[in-house]
């Protein structure tokens, strides 16, 4: 079968985006979203994202293949990619238009600005150790600055979700840390019963943080929109950012601010189409 595509990215996080507008269940199988994704062989990609139709008051439900397989319940720069995706699909130009897309992480919407990026309203934050989920223990409801064992050092890590697990901790050199080595020791920590994605943090300035991450079932990546959300997070939790922060990845930044009004995370970033082609 002959799969139509469109590659986008966000911040060189990359994606392929199949048109399933017509089918309830995604196009391809996990096993061939591996072989689409590999970099030599295949299209190359991070992930491959479905545009299925939407479930209950939704316009749309949201699907995704990481480049191993397994699927994630969200992603903050694949959800930027796909509204940006839908918009070129229906043939919109309209600005400040926005989409309900149901997610395995809840309803999430994204809108599109004026100035071609795209905003995202991620939800609230979810904090308690059971909905993470992690093991690690918390203070209060919160698992925040917890001593967590990995490569023998103990760091100091705060666990959020945004849909998805995610593991930070702050270091005075983000540049300085092994991903490579260091990364599938997080992931795959007993602590985190359904993996983790680990973001190592230096703080520049209240409202400037610089982030490398690696992430569950794609390892390093340019840049994690939810990565980035989960960081403000642990950032203000720990008294070391301000609510509305700019996010350094090494594709370029993110705007993320937490809302004291209504708690909610709202993401601000580019997505564009890279190519178009058949598979």
């Amino acid at each position: 079968m002959v799969i139509e595509f469109s590659k986008y990215q966000g911040l060189g996080n990359d994606f392929i985006l199949i048109d399933n507008r017509h089918f309830a269940e995604p196009l391809i199988t996990p096993e061939q979203a591996i072989k689409m994704c590999d970099r030599h062989f295949g299209i190359g990609a991070d992930g491959v994202i479905f545009a299925l139709p939407g479930q209950e008051d939704t316009e749309y439900t949201m699907r995704i293949y990481n480049s191993d397989g397994s699927e994630p319940e969200m992603c903050g720069n694949g959800i930027r990619c796909l509204a940006k995706f839908i918009a070129d699909l229906e043939g919109n130009s309209e600005v400040n238009k926005s989409y309900r897309i149901h997610t395995l992480a809840g309803v999430i919407i994204p809108k599109l600005e004026t100035n071609g990026e795209v905003t995202v309203d991620m939800g609230k934050p979810q904090l308690a150790a059971a909905e993470i989920p992690t093991t690690l223990d918390s203070v209060g409801d919160k698992v925040v600055a917890q001593p967590l064992e990995v490569a023998d050092r103990t760091w100091s890590v705060t666990a959020v979700s945004m849909g998805n697990p995610h593991c930070i901790t702050f270091v005075e050199d983000s540049e300085a840390i092994a991903l490579e080595q260091i990364g599938p020791l997080f992931e795959h920590h007993s602590a985190f019963p359904q993996r983790t994605n680990t973001e190592f943090i230096q703080v520049v300035k209240s409202d400037y943080i610089k982030m490398r991450v690696w992430e569950r079932g794609a390892g390093i990546t340019l840049a994690c929109g939810t990565g980035a959300c989960a960081s403000v997070v642990a950032g203000v939790l720990n008294d070391k950012c301000d609510r509305s922060c700019t996010v350094e990845l090494p594709g370029g930044c993110l705007q993320i601010n937490w809302s004291s009004a209504d708690d909610k995370v709202y993401m601000t970033g580019p997505a564009n189409e890279v190519f178009k082609g058949k598979y």
